[in-house]
């Protein structure tokens, strides 16, 4: 445990300049927020991240029991479910916020931002000969740099979404995309079935 403390004592100067990113990225993509201050003390988003950044220090530090806590905490508190596993880049920006699920397996670029209820999943699960899932192998999503996911996305498995990508509202994902994709969803369609709908232009 003395070497977990100090292990821990050790990275923080690197969580807080990696968090400096983080707050700094939730202040220039909201133009809701007035200052940084408002953003590192009402954001839940904020706060999740904060949590996870620790978590994931103890994580690697071979503190699985007390980083996951930690993490739960945070995901009682905000509604933010992230494994302290997840391996997160620097300027990293939750959306609301509400909702999301991150694997333990993800892997997270620089500078991608996510919106409320996207998940980045499991597809399925590998057993042994016995029937036992088998621990800790990669299944979750890796997401590259300069991306942006958007409300209600649900990413599954080990698949690589490349660089500089958008992933629209709602998209259910489970191949992998080339850099610089859009993915979205079809046009919705509208059925007119009475005369209520009169004056409406669609």
């Amino acid at each position: 445990m003395t070497r977990t403390i100090g292990g821990l004592a050790q990275s923080l100067s690197v969580i807080r300049r990696v968090l400096d990113t983080d707050i700094d990225a939730a202040y220039a993509g909201d133009p809701a927020a007035r200052s940084v201050d408002e953003v590192l003390l009402c954001y839940p988003r904020v706060t999740a991240v904060i949590h996870h950044r620790i978590a994931h220090a103890l994580y690697r530090l071979g503190a699985p029991l007390i980083a996951r806590i930690i993490a739960e905490i945070a995901h009682s508190r905000t509604g933010i479910d992230i494994h302290p596993g997840a391996t997160i880049g620097e300027s990293f920006f939750i959306d609301h916020g509400t909702g999301v699920v991150i694997g333990q397996t993800a892997i997270i670029g620089n500078r991608v931002r996510i919106y409320q209820v996207v998940t980045l999943g499991a597809r399925s699960f590998t057993t042994d000969a016995h029937g036992n899932l088998v621990k800790d192998e990669p299944r979750h999503p890796i997401v590259e740099d300069d991306m942006t996911i958007y409300a209600g996305a649900t990413i599954l498995g080990r698949i690589t979404i490349g660089k500089g990508s958008v992933i629209g509202g709602n998209v259910w994902l489970t191949r992998p995309v080339p850099p610089g994709s859009r993915v979205s969803q079809g046009k919705p369609s509208v059925t007119i079935e009475s005369d209520s709908s009169a004056g409406w232009i669609l």
